[in-house]
């Protein structure tokens, strides 16, 4: 990105001198000197956002100094002052799965330029993006030799036509890389490659200015990146679009809780432990919209690759970002991984004259607080349903019990035959062990322990039961480079552990059918089959459709799951299996020690195996070398095509926008409870042929085997439509005990979403959904609130919404309320049978409250009163233009 010199703040501009080299750079310290404010106490992770705002200050367009004093007004008021900035991040970065649809939009813009009488190249992200290709991977085949490349090439199978567009993306834009498929997962190449901590470019005069590395994410788990000192964090790919074409983040400056770690890990625990306490820890406390910065003693003993562990499971926990500053380790990990020696020595020298160095004499002030001794963390697992659900291993056999009485009602003691083998089913099975995820494969100390854990057990002759799918999907290449450097492969290989793919598989849902017979048996038995897996998201619906609970656990334990074959045992006290001599064999017994693996780490992690591997990054094999495109500037858009279909945006956009108007008349299209996630609004994996989705596609004549996923045909609105709220888990209060995408339709019968909103739509009926507490908790997938808008919902009414959701919902024109005093849907008594009235939108102003009638189905109304959650002025007018890229679009176009 070209580097913009402030005006008022030019004073604070100053030279750094690193060795014979200088760089210029804007002072924090020079800001504090001239009068600004004292900034000295400001957390690292608020220190980002305040250099932004030295570099973009630009007289109160965008950026003034009154929004640089607000940060010293933050650290006076005990960590808050939530003023509305604008907030430029260096860079975006994409996976597939949300890129796709980011480009469609891209190209659709294009189209609506053009139709506005503009230029189709305005349409250009002025700042870099990397897309990733690593969601679409698929394990079709796993347990053998052959399943790398049988899943590769059923990957190009199915996908060409994404990577056809995406091909054409990389030509047409500028600023626009692709990471091809096999690659490794977007978060884990950010990290290992991608990331600088600081960055240096030519300003508009062409000197060279250093400044912190910033980005944002069409995925959650952006947050990954923060371990290493880049701030960073998810959005929607609306968001993202705008951000790349040069549309400031508007943003509140957030409140900051410290997270201190002291202590040091205990022999046998994993960064995989630790975290999962930290997420049940700040899921308790509640830091949904804020920074949480991570400090303290113990971060000297905290590799880099446990940090960005717990930085990647950010949206878990609820926060914007997990941050941690820059310190001696931070260095030590960029040498490890291939960084050039000048851009470490630029790191060091600019932290430590910028105030983002972290020492033991490192004492900001925070919000809040919390503290762990990291010497109190256990091995433990967390499930069945949420990342948040925190289990100690010595207890996971009790709880598992307790949650099949309570929570699915169902027998442990039901045995099914599986047709054709010489076992059975029952409920507690678990039938997909997957080490898998950026959160854990990134962390070669875990990774080494899933080895030597499988060494182990092989030499005892254990194996994984017959009914367990297992899979290994690193987040890199350079995992594999140590694993067969280490020989642990090998190992791996013996009890099922071959490796699938390089991409997210499992933890996204793409974990690919089971056996049928296993499928049948779990059916016919109504068993509750379970998944364990080394990732960050376990949700109803997710993993598997023939998996009711799922766990996350670390890569170790992973393993040590399928060589049990249930989650009915304890595995602290109960033998996992015998040996050759009948003997039973413990965890204990193949449980490897710290020094063996930091030993293996040593000797295998060599920063020569990462700069190898990310050499021809963007390169590729053969068969992405192969892929064709045009090279023209709009896309010709296939009539025919099925993944990539353009959307009905901007069609028939005028170049002035309207206004926001009331809610009148409204039925309401579902009611909704707690923690509805993105996967229950808008699913990412496998549908049947008997959904909404399935049928489109039959009646295009595309075989159930070609359906692919969700998540890869999120470039074809009308895939997506009717695959929203079509979770098979999710549960519609509007009916009685019924699972899955159905509501009341305008006669009352029961019926699909989609099917229910296209009727209300023919008849000009706006729709609003209600819902419970952390709604739009989870994944940044802009398409949970696309698909809302196109099925015509004009208000989402809920208790509270995460944060990347209710901005989504108003990057697509739908207006988020929360309910106020108490009220609930709960309290009011809502059934669905409803009609609602929301007032004052048309004159509203940032949170402000408004008045909403309810009439009863009996004729009678209920006023209560609701907070609109339009937060800032600039999202007044993208609700007025009808979404974020109709304003930027109307804008682009004006300029021309």
């Amino acid at each position: 990105m070209t580097v913009v010199v402030g005006s008022d703040t030019a004073q604070t501009r100053k030279t750094l001198n690193i060795g014979a080299a200088q760089i210029d750079y804007y002072s924090i310290p020079a800001a504090q000197a001239a009068g600004l404010g004292d900034f000295s106490r400001l957390p690292a992770a608020l220190k980002v956002v305040l250099e932004n705002m030295l570099r973009f200050e630009d007289g109160g367009r965008t950026v003034s100094v009154d929004d640089i004093k607000a940060f010293a007004k933050w650290a006076v008021q005990g960590g808050q002052n939530p003023r509305e900035i604008n907030y430029r991040p260096a860079r975006v970065l994409m996976q597939d799965f949300t890129g796709v649809p980011a480009v469609v939009d891209l190209a659709a813009m294009r189209d609506g330029i053009v139709a506005l009488g503009g230029d189709a190249q305005q349409i250009n992200p002025l700042n870099p993006v990397d897309l990733v290709i690593d969601h679409s991977v698929m394990i079709d085949e796993f347990g053998n030799p052959r399943a790398f490349q049988m899943n590769v090439d059923r990957e190009y199978e199915r996908n060409m036509e994404r990577y056809t567009f995406l091909k054409w993306g990389q030509s047409a834009f500028n600023n626009f890389r692709v990471v091809p498929p096999g690659t490794g997962i977007c978060h884990q190449v950010n990290l290992e490659y991608l990331a600088q901590t600081v960055w240096s470019d030519a300003d508009q005069n062409g000197v060279q200015i250093a400044y912190p590395d910033t980005l944002v994410g069409t995925d959650s788990h952006t947050t990954m990146v923060n371990g290493m000192a880049v701030l960073g964090w998810g959005v929607g790919g609306i968001e993202a679009e705008a951000a790349m074409l040069g549309q400031p983040i508007s943003m509140l400056i957030p409140e900051v809780v410290g997270f201190e770690l002291t202590g040091q890990m205990m022999e046998g625990t994993t960064g995989t432990d630790l975290v999962l306490k930290v997420v049940e820890m700040l899921r308790a406390k509640g830091v949904v919209g804020k920074f949480v910065e991570f400090y303290g003693a113990g971060l000297d003993t905290l590799p880099l690759a446990d940090r960005a562990t717990i930085a990647n499971m950010a949206p878990e926990y609820g926060a914007t970002c997990g941050f941690f500053p820059i310190d001696a380790e931070t260095l030590r990990y960029m040498r490890t991984t291939g960084r050039d020696a000048d851009r470490i020595a630029l790191v060091e020298a600019y932290a430590k004259a910028n105030g983002l160095w972290r020492d033991a004499n490192y004492s900001p002030i925070y919000t809040d607080t919390l503290h762990l001794d990291m010497g109190t963390i256990v091995p433990a697992i967390s499930g069945p349903k949420r990342p948040q659900d925190y289990v100690a291993l010595t207890d996971a056999k009790s709880a598992f019990t307790r949650e099949m009485a309570e929570t699915f009602q169902r027998p442990m003691d039901k045995e099914v035959p599986v047709q054709g083998e010489n076992y059975s089913l029952s409920s507690g099975k678990v039938v997909i062990a997957s080490i898998t995820s950026c959160t854990n494969t990134s962390n070669p100390y875990v990774m080494i322990g899933a080895g030597l854990v499988a060494r182990k057990a092989a030499a005892l002759g254990l194996n994984r039961k017959p009914w367990v799918k297992t899979s290994l999907a690193p987040g890199s290449q350079v995992v594999s480079a140590y694993l067969e450097a280490a020989g642990l492969q090998e190992d791996l290989d013996k009890i099922g552990f071959n490796l699938v793919g390089y991409g997210c598989t499992t933890c996204i849902g793409n974990s690919g059918p089971l056996q049928p017979e296993i499928s049948e048996a779990i059916a016919a038995g109504d068993l509750v089959a379970t998944s364990v897996l080394s990732g960050n998201r376990n949700f109803e619906g997710r993993i598997s459709p023939d998996v009711r609970a799922n766990y996350l656990a670390s890569p170790p334990l992973v393993v040590a799951y399928a060589l049990a074959g249930t989650m009915d045992i304890d595995l602290t006290t109960e033998p996992l299996g015998q040996d050759q001599e009948d003997r039973d064999v413990f965890l204990r017994d193949i449980w490897p020690t710290q020094a063996e693996i930091a030993e293996l780490v040593e000797q295998t992690v060599t920063r020569e195996a990462f700069q190898t591997k990310y050499a021809d990054v963007f390169k590729g094999d053969e068969k992405w070398q192969s892929v064709e495109a045009t090279d023209q500037k709009t896309y010709d858009w296939p009539p025919n095509s099925t993944y990539v279909q353009n959307p009905p945006y901007f069609q028939g956009m005028g170049m002035e926008p309207g206004t926001i108007e009331n809610v009148e008349g409204a039925k309401v299209l579902a009611v909704l409870g707690d923690m509805i996630t993105t996967d229950h609004i808008s699913p990412a994996g496998a549908f049947k042929e008997t959904t909404p989705a399935g049928r489109y596609l039959m009646d295009r004549q595309v075989p159930l085997r070609e359906f692919n996923s969700y998540g890869s045909r999120r470039g074809n609105h009308e895939v997506m439509m009717r695959g929203t709220f079509a979770n098979i888990r999710i549960k519609n209060e509007m009916l009685d005990g019924v699972e899955g995408g159905y509501t009341k339709g305008p006669d009352g019968t029961q019926m699909s979403i989609f099917d229910a909103a296209m009727a209300y739509k023919s008849s000009g009926t706006p729709l609003v959904i209600f819902g419970g507490a952390q709604y739009g908790a989870g994944s940044s997938r802009d398409w949970a609130a696309k698909g809302t808008a196109l099925l015509g919902v004009k208000a989402v009414i809920a208790e509270s919404f995460e944060r990347i959701h209710r901005s989504n919902l108003v990057g697509m024109g739908v207006i988020p309320l929360e309910f106020t005093g108490g009220d609930t849907r709960k309290t009011l008594g809502l059934t669905g049978e409803e009609t609602v009235s929301i007032h004052g939108l048309d004159t509203v102003k940032p949170l402000q409250e408004v008045p909403c009638t309810i009439t009863m189905s009996d004729g009678s109304t209920k006023e209560i009163t609701l907070r609109c959650r339009i937060d800032t002025e600039v999202e007044i007018e993208y609700i007025e233009n009808g979404g974020v890229l109709h304003y930027v679009l109307r804008n682009l176009a004006k300029a021309s």
